[in-house]
């Protein structure tokens, strides 16, 4: 084997390539196809979407493992650990297992050029080609047509959302961004569109395959409450379906994933007591996460303006008694100023920290894009860990904390709450995990 620990596999796959990102699939389709294929037998769901990726793949993966069928998921970026991107119902893979899947794939490689995300992708495809489970739920890492999950043919899409996000890849627009989620799109296999007013771009290209959509709104919806919500599927109804940790748009997410178990099999949403009991054990870390306690902390991945608004939308719904601190970080290619303007009128304090990273941004530069959307109460931190102590030492009975942006924001602010633990190995690194965030 090439290296003996999985940190050594990590960051040699970071040289292997020149840029983080590469979109396109000629690279990785020659690897893959040294690779064996997955099983016929194995359907796959892959699920593309600016926001509620993550959130969509982790409510497939529950149903799924609690109704009986064997899964496989695979993810980015991570949050703690590496591993974390590869899952069989629902437990994350052995170092001893990824490092096996991560030589196969350099065998197959050849000297070809991989990025850091490509390479963990096709180790993921050779891992569940290996296992061979009922449904794979594949996330896309960008976009769609030239992501390296696209390698797969979809049984089934989901499209969560077209927002504005990665456009120096996807294009300057939701109809350029649309175009290039609908690529994952397969002629005759239906799309599970999560959009309730989704760019025509995606439509164009269902009309073209013949693909049939079944749109939020149109075909299936929900109606949400503080303890219960009910999925009104295009064939199955459901009532009374535990809030837990769907608040706010999770819950949009979840009726997608209900209506693709639905295209899946309708006989898995026929007893609603086994689906309720099976949402019961969901848990989404860092995804409108509440903490209890004085003061009260929300944790949120918010990192582009759609889910900044939805983040808005979900604290004007719990208002704090006192203030709320905001404390925050983004990269530096992400839309820093539109994400504040969209949180400005849920936030009374500030406090921006700087992110390590190639793609980090520092405290300063995120602060002058911050003022420069009409904050004013507003204070700067070196690193997260001393922006979550400041905003303590600030923080009066009755305050909320809300920490949100990017991923190499949220991790650190966990760990630093004891919400994971430090010893756990292979904490956030590696360039392609800063893609989505």
């Amino acid at each position: 084997m090439k290296f003996n620990d999985l940190d050594s596999w990590l960051r040699w796959q970071e040289t292997l390539y020149p840029r983080s990102v590469e979109l396109g699939l000629a690279r990785p389709r020659q690897v893959y196809r040294r690779l064996p294929p997955l099983a016929e037998a194995t359907t796959v769901i892959s699920v593309a979407g600016t926001n509620g990726k993550g959130s969509t793949v982790a409510v497939l993966e529950c149903l799924l493992t609690a109704l009986g069928r064997s899964v496989a998921s695979f993810t980015s970026p991570h949050l703690f650990r590496y591993n974390e991107r590869i899952r069989f119902d629902g437990v994350p893979v052995s170092d001893r297992s990824l490092m096996e899947a991560f030589q196969r794939v350099e065998d197959a490689r050849q000297g070809g050029g991989l990025t850091y995300f490509e390479f963990g992708a096709l180790a993921a495809l050779t891992l569940i080609a290996e296992r061979a489970p009922d449904v794979a739920v594949l996330e896309v890492g960008m976009g769609g047509r030239l992501d390296a999950v696209n390698l797969i043919d979809a049984d089934i899409a989901v499209i969560t959302s077209v927002g504005l996000d990665h456009q120096a890849w996807l294009g300057p627009d939701r109809e350029s961004i649309g175009r290039e989620k609908a690529g994952i799109l397969r002629a005759g296999r239906p799309l599970i569109l999560g959009d309730r007013k989704p760019p025509d771009s995606v439509f164009a290209r269902a009309e073209e395959l013949g693909t049939p959509v079944l749109r939020l709104g149109r075909d299936f919806d929900f109606v949400a409450g503080n303890v219960h919500w009910c999925f009104n599927g295009k064939r199955r109804r459901l009532r009374g379906l535990p809030v837990n940790s769907l608040a706010g748009p999770l819950i949009g997410n979840a009726s997608c994933a209900l209506q693709a178990l639905e295209q899946l099999d309708s006989s898995l949403l026929q007893s609603e007591s086994a689906v309720a009991t099976g949402l019961s054990g969901l848990t989404i870390p860092g995804r409108l996460q509440v903490i209890p306690g004085d003061p009260e902390w929300v944790i949120d991945l918010a990192h582009n303006p759609d889910g900044a608004r939805e983040l808005a939308k979900f604290l004007g719904r719990l208002p704090a008694r006192g203030r709320t601190t905001a404390v925050f970080g983004m990269l530096a290619d992400k839309d820093v100023g539109g994400v504040t303007a969209e949180m400005r009128g849920q936030v009374d304090q500030w406090i921006v920290a700087g992110l390590d990273g190639e793609r980090g941004a520092t405290a300063a530069e995120i602060a002058v894009q911050v003022a420069s959307a009409g904050v004013c109460e507003l204070e700067q931190a070196a690193s997260v860990p001393e922006a979550v102590q400041m905003a303590q030492a600030a923080a009066r009975p009755g305050d909320r904390i809300v920490a949100f942006g990017s991923f190499h924001l949220v991790a650190p602010v966990m760990e630093r709450l004891g919400l994971y633990s430090t010893a756990s190995e292979h904490a956030v690194n590696g360039p392609e995990n800063s893609i989505k965030s």
